[in-house]
């Protein structure tokens, strides 16, 4: 056998189908792209969300709601979890910047103080605000708290 006798095992290739070049090649007239239209085009990309002509799912839907664009989000601590986090951490001041430090908050984000469960530890508050119940369990415990 000889470099110029290989041949390809029989079966293992197809002829190419040659589409829109005449009747003769058996694809002819449309090209097995059915008949007229943006998809029988060359270039046709479909828009986003198109449903064949149905109305699209966004615009038979009803609008709904209002989203304030003033809103101010706080992550929210319990007095509780400020009971536990102090002990685990060792954390004698609450404030946006330790807690960043310690993990539990990201640069930007603003910290809420939450009336929920109890306060024994004597801690000090920096924080951008706090709930008129946690405020008046800080004070009895024997901390202050700051607005910032």
């Amino acid at each position: 056998m000889k470099l110029h006798q290989l041949r390809p095992a029989k079966g293992a290739t197809h002829k190419q189908k040659r589409l829109g070049r005449g009747e003769a090649s058996g694809k002819g007239g449309t090209s097995t792209k059915g008949n007229k239209g943006g998809q029988s085009r060359a270039g046709y990309q479909r828009k986003m969300a198109h449903e064949g002509g149905q109305m699209p799912i966004q615009r038979r839907l009803p609008k709904r709601g209002f989203k304030n664009p003033h809103r101010i989000e706080y992550v929210v601590f319990n007095l509780g979890q400020i009971e536990q986090l102090a002990g685990k951490y060792g954390i004698s001041e609450i404030s946006p910047e330790n807690l960043y430090v310690n993990g539990l908050l990201k640069r930007d984000e603003k910290v809420k103080i939450l009336g929920n469960g109890a306060l024994k530890a004597r801690l000090n508050f920096r924080v951008n605000a706090a709930s008129g119940k946690a405020k008046s369990a800080i004070e009895a415990a024997g901390g202050t708290l700051e607005i910032v």
